[in-house]
């Protein structure tokens, strides 16, 4: 048997990086599989379009604060902007939500949620920050005014413990209201070949004649399947002249893809990361739970639990880090 090395790892890494190491043109879908990909994948240039009069963002984050392993508490929040004719209008941080999780805390957690799920389903952070980020999207929707755009952080494929008919009202609604919702994932897990998608078109891109380094183009990825309950079309492009990566972009399956990647490309103007929407930037700063939000969240609780009457050695021995302790040492 052959012995596990770094050098093995790096070995098996750099083939596959390099199209040696499977079939150089599949193309596939970690974890659910719920798309229908693309397997002959076309670059076609993209046209910048005029900015839309209202732009809405949405990210959600997430913090373990206490661990104890038979129970957690965590934290999450969404986040939302909207800026009109280019200015920012709203900074919504969003509510600092602390949940309880592990053994039968977890179905208290689940019933705060609003899901029509099964009582046995499984709750995590994810879950809970996944819940709470449609709620915001779903806002956004109402509020928007007619042709708005709705930027989501990540795909439009929501976790999978919630109901496809959530989803599927959310699209339907958008598309009366005439609002277009965009998810924009930073890094993507599609694979071609066993190694990135997105960084193999980048380069495809970069070496055609017809587009070169510095274009703007759009490539389709694929769609939902049937059975997922809603329609999507994932696309891979290039959003700014001097982007140094493209992104999956997620969009309705009746949105024309060229005119919705105009209208998000008019807003990728993100000096600091070119070619991903600003406004997410926004919404990612504010949503994101730092190292200082935990700490001042646990100060927070171990002060109601020293109310409550727990005395300093039991909170000890429930959540000190006994990592962090032996590496101190």
């Amino acid at each position: 048997m052959a012995t596990a090395t770094l050098d093995s790892a790096a070995t098996r890494v750099a083939a596959l990086l390099m199209g040696l190491g499977g079939d150089p043109a599949a193309v596939s879908e970690p974890g659910m599989g719920a798309l229908e990909l693309e397997q002959q994948i076309v670059l076609r240039p993209l046209a910048e379009g005029p900015p839309p009069a209202d732009v809405w963002a949405v990210d959600g984050g997430q913090a373990l604060v206490a661990d104890a392993r038979c129970l957690q508490v965590v934290v999450t929040r969404a986040s939302r902007v909207r800026f009109r004719a280019g200015g920012c209008v709203l900074e919504e941080e969003g509510e600092l939500r602390a949940h309880v999780l592990g053994g039968t805390e977890s179905r208290t957690a689940l019933a705060t949620l609003d899901l029509a799920v099964p009582a046995h389903t499984a709750v995590d952070i994810n879950l809970l920050r996944d819940r709470w980020e449609w709620d915001a999207v779903g806002r956004c929707v109402e509020e928007a005014e007619p042709g708005a755009l709705v930027l989501v952080d990540g795909d439009l494929l929501p976790d999978w413990r919630i109901p496809s008919a959530q989803m599927a009202g959310l699209l339907e609604r958008a598309e009366q209201r005439d609002v277009l919702l965009a998810g924009v994932t930073k890094h993507s897990s599609l694979a071609r070949g066993g190694a990135p998608l997105l960084g193999q078109l980048e380069i495809e891109a970069g070496c055609d004649p017809a587009l070169g380094p510095r274009a703007l183009w759009w490539a389709r990825l694929g769609r939902t399947r049937p059975d997922v309950g809603y329609g999507l079309q994932v696309v891979a492009a290039r959003l700014d002249r001097d982007a140094r990566f493209a992104f999956r972009v997620d969009l309705p399956a009746e949105a024309d893809a060229e005119q919705a990647l105009a209208a998000v490309a008019a807003v990728s103007d993100d000096a600091a990361f070119p070619g991903y929407p600003y406004p997410l930037t926004v919404a990612d700063r504010m949503a994101a739970c730092p190292g200082w939000v935990r700490e001042e969240a646990w100060l927070e609780i171990d002060d109601a639990l020293d109310r409550a009457g727990v005395p300093p050695e039991v909170r000890e021995r429930a959540f000190a880090d006994r990592h962090r302790l032996m590496e101190r040492a």
